[in-house]
């Protein structure tokens, strides 16, 4: 009778109001859930394609802290009221012993019907529950964006007086992070092969390296010399497995020229057409009538620049300097595009071939002149190339010395062995991970 006694038209408003309040909560909660799970890939393809909800969740994410703000602080309202409304009902109805019925039925219902219920349909079609709820979530913030502002002020405010910075994070590098997560997640699940995973990653790295990673050292650069004689410059470019070679006057750090063989044998043939034999041709050579202008490059030239400017160029071939107009050593766009797609080997080169196969204690035969990047995914490794562009310089920098053969050295788990040194020059290595 007690019970009976309360449920006036009181009791049935309170009870529809905390249904809403529920409601409400629900929507806020999947709604919070479907614009920060959804991808903004496909929300841009469903703009496109003219969707006017997919176009507002596209803007509300452009701001994702006050968006999240806006939901969190609706959310949170409907949520207090509700139990406000709920602990008064049940205090009503059953005294002192209301309040701890309140908490428990309340927390059933919020946790069901608001958080998890929603939030589980909301991250099965995020793209579609996103574009649904733009449109009130939109008003929602607009309404609420005052009080968002003031307490993103506060929050940061506190967050600066015990030390920490808020930096707001390019965007670019932002998404490209998160494609580069995306691919490296999609290798570790087996949606992605190895190889496709490491052409991906290589075209996403372009902007981040330099050239000067991945030229070929000016040591081990071949070159004519502009006074040799005519038919030594024949003869090596007919032996070389390079199609161009720098030409060099006086000191191999004077780039004159480059010369192409075929613009060489265009020459050489049309000298014999004027000449009673092949010698008295080629003597009349003059290998700079042939030679193409040099066209050099600062060392720090990102890979992602250099590649835009040889194909606006409509050139392969670019001789790095350093910034006092040293010679450095020199970069092809195969070379730039062997960092995406992998080596690119023909009959005439002569690359260095990484060995798939180890001993039985799992060493790995190494060149010295190998380059990390190539290490790490040819063996799916993970050494560090910050420091140094081969595996010789990354030993010889942890080490802060050149190493005699026979020593020994662990850094970064992965054992190194000194096989060969010729010179100062680590030749030969047995690496293993620890």
């Amino acid at each position: 009778m007690l019970i009976t006694a309360h449920l006036d038209a009181a009791f049935w408003i309170t009870i529809i109001s905390i249904l809403v309040l529920l409601v409400l909560s629900a929507f806020f909660s999947g709604s919070e859930t479907a614009l920060t799970a959804a991808s903004r890939g496909k929300l841009h393809s469903l703009a496109k394609q003219g969707s006017r909800g997919a176009k507002r969740a596209l803007r509300l994410t452009d701001d994702n802290e006050r968006l999240i703000g806006s939901v969190l602080l609706g959310n949170n309202l409907v949520n207090i009221l509700a139990t406000a409304l709920a602990t008064s009902l049940f205090t009503r109805l059953f005294g002192d012993s209301g309040v701890a019925m309140a908490t428990l039925v309340m927390t059933i219902l919020v946790l069901i019907f608001a958080e998890v219920l929603p939030k589980t349909y909301a991250i099965t079609n995020a793209e579609a529950a996103a574009t649904s709820v733009s449109a009130p979530i939109r008003i929602v913030v607009l309404v609420l964006s005052p009080i968002v502002a003031a307490v993103r002020w506060f929050v940061r405010a506190i967050l600066h007086a015990f030390g920490v910075k808020m930096t707001d994070k390019n965007a670019l590098t932002a998404v490209q992070e998160e494609i580069a997560g995306a691919i490296s997640l999609g290798h570790d699940e087996g949606s992605f092969e190895k190889d496709d995973r490491d052409r991906l990653l290589g075209a996403l790295d372009l902007k981040d390296r330099e050239v000067e990673e991945i030229m070929l050292h000016r040591s081990d650069i071949e070159m004519i010399d502009a006074n040799d004689d005519p038919q030594n410059i024949v003869n090596q470019c007919l032996d070389s497995p390079h199609t161009r070679l720098p030409i060099f006057k006086d000191d191999a750090e004077n780039i004159v020229g480059v010369v192409h063989s075929k613009d060489l044998l265009r020459m050489v043939e049309k000298l014999r057409g004027k000449a009673d034999n092949r010698k008295a041709a080629i003597s009349k050579l003059e290998i700079m009538d042939v030679a193409m202008k040099p066209y050099f490059v600062p060392e720090t030239t990102t890979l992602n620049d250099q590649m835009h400017q040889f194909l606006r160029r409509h050139t392969h071939f670019a001789l790095v300097v350093d910034e006092y107009g040293a010679l450095q050593g020199l970069i092809t766009l195969e070379d730039i595009l062997e960092e995406i797609v992998g080596e690119i080997a023909d009959e005439h080169d002569k690359e260095i071939q990484l060995d798939t196969n180890k001993d039985t204690k799992g060493n790995y035969d190494v060149d010295g002149a190998a380059t990390i990047r190539d290490l790490n995914r040819t063996y799916d490794w993970n050494l560090p190339d910050e420091e140094a562009n081969t595996i010789a310089g990354l030993v010889i920098h942890e080490a802060q010395m050149i190493p005699n053969e026979g020593q020994v050295f662990n850094f970064h788990g992965y054992h190194f062995k000194i096989v060969k040194r010729e010179q100062n020059r680590i030749t030969k290595l047995k690496v293993r991970p620890v």
